[in-house]
Parts: structure tokens; sequence; C-alpha cells
């Protein structure tokens, strides 16, 4: 029996490693892109590798275009094992009182309500499945005890658009974890840490691949494994532990 996974924006930078990896596992890879052309290019190159993998044409920020990705999955497959939405934009950072409404408003579209609007159409295909993974990216500056650490690394972080987004995110993944409790469908928001990709102009000091491997550990968990939880890098913990739960 085939199992399929679903990674939106997975042209390129964790969402492509993702893909990849998953790949390595034995799972079809339904590489969700925006722009068609790049969404072919990362699937030749998976191909080139030995990957099961097909591209989707996929705008979480466009209602036609989700609709069709699921209409075309459903007709494809008929059941979705793993969702992950990685998709996400960074917007501008600068100071809360110089915040851009139209930058926030665009930061959600994409961060916040492209995850419900993906989710929510994806779910009937991912109730079908014997037992479906949904894997949200979050990330520490979402965080809030994180960022009220004036000893930790997130300290000097002081913008409104997409820490507060992945804050929003994260209730996003404790709401549909808590709906979804009593069913074999866990759902966990993932925290790949600072890594060096496109999104950042590659400042990060973890690479697309080790971020990668948070939401592939969440998409493959086993059936006894947790639901609702932010997992991942735990940048600045002390306590020995490079990887675990994320403070709310």
């Amino acid at each position: 029996m085939t199992t399929t996974a679903l990674i939106t924006g997975a042209n390129k930078g964790i969402g492509y490693e993702t893909a990849r990896a998953l790949a390595a596992r034995g799972i079809t890879v339904l590489v969700g892109a925006r722009d068609p052309g790049r969404g072919a290019a990362a699937v030749a190159k998976l191909r080139a590798e030995g990957a099961d993998a097909a591209e989707v044409q996929l705008d979480v920020t466009d209602a036609a275009s989700i609709a069709t990705a699921a209409a075309h999955i459903d007709e494809r497959f008929g059941a979705l094992d793993i969702l992950v939405n990685n998709a996400g934009i960074a917007g501008s950072f600068g100071a809360p009182s110089q915040t851009d409404l139209a930058v926030l408003r665009e930061v959600y579209e994409t961060n916040v309500f492209g995850v419900v609007a993906v989710t929510n159409a994806m779910l009937p295909l991912l109730r079908r499945a014997p037992a479906a993974r949904i894997v949200n990216v979050s990330s520490e500056v979402g965080s809030i005890a994180m960022m009220m650490d004036r000893d930790g690394p997130m300290w000097q972080a002081a913008a409104v658009p997409y820490p507060s987004a992945k804050t929003a995110l994260t209730m996003v993944t404790a709401m549909y974890a808590k709906e979804l409790w009593d069913t074999p469908i866990k759902v966990n928001a993932a925290n790949p840490g600072y890594c060096a990709t496109d999104f950042n102009a590659h400042s990060g000091f973890r690479t697309a691949e080790q971020g990668a491997e948070v939401s592939v550990h969440l998409a493959t968990l086993p059936a006894d494994g947790p639901t609702g939880q932010h997992w991942g890098y735990r940048w600045g913990a002390t306590d020995g532990a490079e990887y675990g739960i994320v403070a709310w």
C-alpha cells in the first residue's frame, strides 16, 4: 500500500529536504509548489535520486488552488497519510511600533490562514489513511516563554509579523490536536531551528537537512507517539537535550 505525503512549499529549503528524506523512507512525496516550473524542477531532482515524487501546484493563499490540489490527490491516491504544512514567508522585521499592517496581513495569510485552509481541505483524505500525521512547521520565535527570557537567544528579536504568526500557528496546532484527539491522526508543530536557507539569506547556523529531520520525525511518529506538541531543536537549552518539547 502506497504511503503518501504532501509537503507545501517543497520546491526548496527545508520543504525540499523534508520531501527528500521522506522519499528515502519509501514514501511517495507530493511536492507542493506555488510555481509549477520550480515544482517540476524539484521533482526532477528528487526522481534523479530515485524518489517517487510528483508535483502538486499549490498556492496556500488561493482557495481554488487548494481545492484543485485536494481533488487531484483524491483522484490519484484516494487518501493522504502525511501533511507537512511547511510553506511560509518571513515578511519584514522591525520594531513593533513600526509594523506595516499590509505585511502583517500577508504573513498571516500564508503562515496561519493558509495552514488552516490546506488542513481543512486535506482532512477528509487524511481521515481515510490508517493513521495520518499532520506537521505544522513553526519556530522558536513563536515561543512566548523563549521570547521573554532575557538570558535566552530570542530576547533581541522584537518584531510582530513572523513571531506572532508562529505563536498563532502553535495554537492552531493544539486546537486540531484536540479535535482529532480520539482518532489515529496526530498533529504536532515542528521547530526546525535557525537553518541556513533562502528564507533568511542563508544566515542560519543549522542546515536545511537538519531542519527537515524534525518534520520527518513528527511525520513518521509511531502509534504511541505524542500529539499536540511543539517539538524540535532547542536553541539555548541548558539541560543538554538538543531536541525536545519547545516551550509555548
